[in-house]
This record gives structure tokens, C-alpha cells and sequence, in this order.
């Protein structure tokens, strides 16, 4: 009887230690590698929501081991080149002759040029509220603040769990999402 015990203690450790990592695992284990690197790079098309127009634009973005991000917009040409970089502290902008402006969003708190950074900063320290699987992806979100007024970002990962589309939400409704292309971790 011992004999047949061990076996089955053993088989129950071995399946144990085989089985996928569940969702809130491989969102941790992103939050970790993004934590450990020395930066990430992606591509971000924004899509501002303003109710009665929809602004979209993309940017390529490079990321330090703090979060801070510099970023070049390559798309639409009308704005192509305006370059920047974004932190917790603020961001700048620079241009030749075209200037960069975007209707602040959410009760005037978020400019839609901030969004990659906030995709990043909230990754890297948000409160994961949920995690569930949704048509193959796995979706997390989360909180950027533990207050009330807290932002919401639903976060979708690809088949490496990388980073692949964010819609962020406010009061329940979507006005602001980023599809990221090519994350990489570096």
C-alpha cells in the first residue's frame, strides 16, 4: 500500500509542476521581467475617443529601466518626426514646425500622448484587479492608483504574454486605446 502511495504522491507532484501558469501568474511574471530589464521597445497606435471625432496616431517608443519613455510619432505624416520623451514627472516635446495638441480626456486629466507611458507604469506597479483567458489572450486589468477615481486598463497579451492592445476606461467607458507592436523586453 505504501508502494502504490508513493507512486501516486510522486505522479501528483510530477502534474503539479507540469501545468500552465494561470493567468495572475503570467501577469506577475510580466510585471517581474519588465521590473528586471533594462527597458522595452514597442510601437503604439493611439486611438482617442472624443465622442464625436476619434483621433488616431503612432509613435515608436523606447523605455529606460525607470520607466521614463522617449518617443518619435511616425504616423500620420501631417505629425511625423514630433519627438518627446514622458515620465512620472511630466514630458516634453520638441518640433520643428508642426505642433503636437490633443484635448485633455477624463475630466481633463489625461493627454492621449501620455498613454504609452501610462500602459508601462501601469504594468510595471498597478493594482491587478482580474485576470481571466478571452478568445485565446489573456486579459488582465488593472488599476493605475488604489484611490476611488482610479484609471482601468484592460490589457490584452499576445502568445509570448507580451503586451499587445490596452483600452483604458474611466467611470465604466472605454475613450482612449493603444495597440502595441513589437514589445520587446530588452
Amino acid at each position: 500500500m505504501k508502494k502504490y502511495a508513493s507512486v501516486l504522491l510522486i505522479f501528483l507532484l510530477l502534474a503539479g509542476c507540469s501545468k500552465q501558469p494561470d493567468e495572475m501568474e503570467i501577469g506577475l511574471e510580466l510585471r517581474s521581467k519588465l521590473l528586471q530589464s533594462a527597458g522595452c521597445s514597442f510601437e503604439a497606435e493611439i486611438q482617442a475617443d472624443y465622442g464625436d471625432k476619434l483621433h488616431t496616431f503612432t509613435m515608436e517608443c523606447d523605455a529606460n529601466p525607470q520607466g521614463e519613455i522617449t518617443f518619435t510619432v511616425i504616423k500620420p505624416d501631417t505629425i511625423s518626426g514630433i519627438s518627446g520623451k514622458l515620465s512620472g514627472e511630466g514630458g516634453i516635446l520638441t518640433f520643428d514646425d508642426t505642433a503636437l495638441h490633443f484635448a485633455l480626456l477624463t475630466e481633463d486629466r489625461i493627454s492621449p500622448i501620455s498613454a504609452p507611458w501610462i500602459v508601462l507604469n501601469t504594468l510595471r506597479s498597478g493594482c491587478i484587479t482580474s485576470c481571466c483567458r478571452e478568445d485565446g489572450s489573456v486579459r488582465l486589468s488593472i488599476d493605475d492608483s488604489y484611490e476611488d477615481d482610479a484609471l482601468r486598463l484592460d490589457i490584452w497579451l499576445d502568445s509570448d504574454n507580451l503586451p499587445q492592445k490596452a483600452d483604458f476606461l474611466y467611470n465604466g467607458l472605454r475613450f482612449l486605446s493603444v495597440f502595441l507592436e513589437g514589445f520587446e523586453i530588452l
